[in-house]
């Protein structure tokens, strides 16, 4: 045992995977846990949390993503603008009292 801890072997030619592969997201989990130590939110920073935050902040810009993209078609477009981004917050209940506060520039008014 050559300081490789309880007792596990070395990897040979082991390709390196990423913490965002390993947890099935697309979402940098590697930089959320570099801006969560960066902004002194805490002393420590757990494994876990920059691995949750990921997962929270993917799963909200796939449903916003998803909404958008309905508008857009309702409008027969092909690309999402501020817009379909406004009228997608805005006509669902949990997200438009989630983002009360935001303005969304070039959204117009509903």
């Amino acid at each position: 045992m050559s300081g490789r801890g309880k007792g596990a072997k070395a990897k040979t030619g082991g390709k390196a995977k990423s913490r965002s592969s390993r947890a099935g997201l697309q979402f940098p989990v590697g930089r959320l846990h570099r801006l969560l130590r960066k902004g002194h939110y805490a002393e420590r920073v757990g494994g876990g949390a920059p691995v949750y935050l990921a997962a929270v902040l993917e799963y909200l810009a796939a449903e916003v993503l998803e909404l958008a993209g309905n508008a857009a078609r309702d409008n027969k477009k092909t690309r999402i603008n501020p817009r379909h981004l406004q009228l997608a917050v805005r006509n669902d209940e949990e997200l438009n009292k989630l983002l009360a506060g935001v303005t969304i520039a070039q959204g117009g008014v509903l």
